[in-house]
């Protein structure tokens, strides 16, 4: 299912569910209004063949309550069955009890307008020809009221009064449902909203890898050519000489390996390099050989990593995930050169990862776009990626990024991911 039809399903949903407490509503006031007439009133009425329909009434309400508790998908000809179903039991109890002379034939108009309000206009137009056809037909034919000559000479004064009831009955019923179903149609288009908003940053996301994956096929030559060039300069006499010269060389070929590692990484997790099995290994050693390399590569004067993840699980190493850890070290780095803090725990059957820092905090206009692309403090080209990029991979393990200024001071993200989503397949 799609995630447009999976949102119309719960809309659907949720106007089954305002039909079925409707349905209720209208049992009960059958009831009320068939016991006031029958013996306050004292108007005689066919009460076995409305019980009939009441009964029937409760028994399809019976059904839709099943059907609504089953979590099946809703169409919308199931709604449009079911108020067909109350446009026929009104039908039928206004033709038991003069048929268009009855005042309370304005409901119909409560069905059409809820009709316009839940279904698409082809199965609307088909309701409201149904709910005329009705009309038209008792008016021609139905089952008179049996009134004695003093109720027939305050028919008239019945019948305003009837109507008075029915009005504020429709108005009411109107104004809380009609609310109800604008309220869940203004939800429903929110949500189709944020699908649009995430297909448009996957797609960003998509198009990202795409270039990544161009560029690492382009860098792979000049890295392999600055690499045979450094291996030439550590057999120069000058190099064997100074020892500074010696060691910005060794600095270098690191940081070349470095970006070789980086690039062979983008191959890797874009499907260019074979022969790279899957690593099994668990929770913690995933961790800690993650923050273990990222340690070496980086300057950073005090790291406290609490790896306090237990029990321990099984997982699939996965590079994306350790290229999300990494930018949020990178980015805790960046705004606190001297203390950076990762905490890993358990939270039920998900990994909770924070990383903390000792930096000026996010500003409130980040913290309130988090996962956006290009929201950034830095001020420089391409900022603002790293949680960008950070939030989707979580996104699409089913997890979730969030971002705070703890009082303390700082900044902290934390992610969380369902371990479902990093165990392995079989």
């Amino acid at each position: 299912m799609t995630g447009n039809a999976s949102i119309l399903d719960a809309a659907n949903r949720e106007n089954l569910r305002l039909l079925i407490l409707l349905r209720w509503i209208a049992v009960v006031g059958q009831v009320v209004t068939i016991a006031t007439v029958s013996f306050v009133i004292r108007i005689d009425l066919p009460i076995p063949a409305m019980a009939f329909i009441l009964a029937a009434l409760v028994a399809w309400n019976g059904v839709s309550i099943l059907r609504w508790r089953s979590g099946a998908p809703v169409s919308n000809l199931e709604i449009f069955v079911g108020l067909l179903a109350d446009v026929l039991a009104l039908t039928g109890q206004l033709y038991l009890s003069g048929g268009a002379a009855n005042p309370f034939v304005t409901l119909f108009l409560l069905q059409v307008i809820l009709g316009v309000a839940m279904l698409e206009f082809r199965l609307a137009g088909a309701l409201t020809v149904v709910t005329a056809a009705a009309f038209i037909g008792l008016a021609f034919r139905s089952i008179p009221l049996a009134m004695s000559e003093a109720q027939q000479v305050d028919f008239l004064d019945l019948h305003i009064q009837g109507t008075f009831i029915c009005f504020l009955l429709t108005a009411g019923l109107l104004l809380v449902f009609l609310a109800r179903i604008a309220s869940n149609q203004r939800q429903t288009d929110q949500r189709l909203a944020e699908l649009r908003q995430r297909a448009v940053e996957e797609d960003h996301v998509m198009r990202m890898g795409l270039l990544a994956a161009g560029a690492a096929h382009e860098l792979g030559t000049p890295l392999a050519t600055l690499s045979v060039i450094l291996g030439d300069w550590r057999r120069l006499p000058f190099f064997k000489r100074d020892d500074d010269a010696r060691q910005e060389l060794q600095t270098m070929a690191a940081e070349l390996e470095r970006c070789k590692a980086i690039v062979s990484g983008i191959l890797v997790s874009s499907g260019e390099l074979r022969g790279e099995g899957t690593v099994r290994t668990t929770v913690r050693a995933f961790l800690d050989e993650l923050v273990g390399e990222w340690q070496a590569s980086r300057p950073v004067p005090r790291l406290v990593f609490v790896n306090a993840f237990a029990p321990d699980a099984a997982m699939v190493s996965d590079l994306a995930l350790k290229q999300v850890v990494a930018n949020l070290l990178d980015n805790a780095l960046d705004a606190s050169p001297h203390e950076v803090r990762i905490e890993a725990r358990r939270d039920g059957e998900a990994l909770r990862i924070a990383v903390t820092d000792a930096g000026p905090g996010f500003d409130e206009n980040v913290l309130a776009r988090i996962g956006s692309p290009y929201i950034s403090t830095k001020n420089k080209p391409g900022g603002g990626l790293g949680l960008f990029l950070v939030t989707n991979v979580a996104r699409t393990l089913g997890g979730s990024v969030q971002a705070s200024n703890p009082e303390g001071g700082g900044a902290c993200v934390v992610v969380t991911l369902p371990l479902s989503a990093l165990g392995p397949t079989s």
